[in-house]
């Protein structure tokens, strides 16, 4: 391989920290504990949810109270707060502290986006409308500033980018190189995965590869990111599973939030929503990197469409 893979491995699991090596602020931490769940040992994720749960009372506990509380050890107690970002089990109750009095202050509505067979329509359209706002929230507050910065870097200075996803995230791939398109870089979905790998095969250095993939184990995904990775390409991965394969491949990991799925909502809407903000995201910030080339190019596109919108 090109790099370094065990290098990229440990970045990822030290990577909790903030852009700028601080703990992430209070607000974030339910949804660090949201994102990183699934991916803990039971016996952290024993730890991270008492301390979502119940931030005011795990505030109160040393490290062995809450080890004892949790039917854990003081290392898991330890460890669990590293993961989530803190320095060590002091940092992490200071933003317990901090949570709890922004939940006295302004309470979040209670409201869970469990949808039972027999919720009226008006239920359905509340817990749906409130998870979407949750994704986003929690997104906004995991995202690393310092890797999406690098990633709009090297896709506004891309000679190529290929964008790779399947499914539901397929579409998300689609949305982001109509967007780059729009503002004259060349950017290719590919939701094939032959195709994928073939085209990935002719990138080099200089050249740009997107994964999506909300699960982070995709394997149609994976494969073409490995073969772009080994070719010399800057690889992104767009991932609920920020310690997923994919991101054994990936130069720049951009975390979303973990949806919850279920029976009723199978590729839960809210999976997409995460992945379309950090897509606008680096529209954005590829946008202002680009603006005197960008702006002449989305002009050109809205004159050229202009006449098919016209009654």
């Amino acid at each position: 391989m090109t790099r370094d893979v065990k290098e990229i491995f440990a970045r990822e699991r030290s990577g909790s920290l903030g852009a700028s090596g601080a703990p992430p602020a209070p607000a974030a931490l339910a949804a660090k504990v949201r994102t990183l769940g699934p991916s803990m040992t039971r016996s952290m994720q024993r730890v991270a949810e008492a301390v979502a749960g119940d931030p005011a009372g795990c505030a109160a506990l040393t490290v062995t109270g809450l080890a004892e509380l949790t039917g854990t050890s003081e290392a898991t107690v330890v460890r669990t707060a590293r993961l989530l970002g803190y320095p060590g089990y002091r940092d992490l109750r200071l933003a317990l502290a901090g949570l709890a009095a922004q939940q006295q202050s302004g309470r979040a509505p209670a409201i869970t986006t469990d949808i039972a067979v027999d919720d009226p329509i008006a239920d359905v359209v509340a817990k749906l409308a409130y998870d979407e706002q949750q994704t986003l929230a929690d997104t906004a507050a995991g995202l690393d500033t310092v890797q999406l910065g690098a990633a709009v870097a090297a896709l506004a200075t891309a000679r190529r980018t290929d964008v790779y996803g399947v499914g539901a995230s397929g579409l998300v791939a689609q949305d982001l190189t109509q967007k780059l398109l729009r503002i004259g870089l060349m950017a290719h979905a590919h939701s094939d995965p032959h195709l994928a790998v073939t085209n990935a095969v002719q990138l080099r250095a200089g050249d740009v590869a997107v994964a999506v993939t909300h699960s982070g184990s995709t394997g149609d995904v994976i494969e073409p990111l490995r073969v772009a990775f080994e070719r010399g390409a800057t690889t992104v991965a767009i991932t609920g599973r920020p310690d997923g394969p994919v991101t054994q491949y990936a130069d720049h990991v951009l975390t979303t939030s973990t949806a919850r799925e279920s029976e009723l909502r199978p590729a839960a809407m809210s999976s997409r929503t995460g992945q379309l903000l950090v897509v606008d995201c680096l529209f954005v910030g590829v946008a202002q990197r680009t603006y005197e080339t960008a702006a002449p190019a989305l002009s050109a596109s809205y004159e050229a469409l202009a006449h098919r919108h016209r009654s």
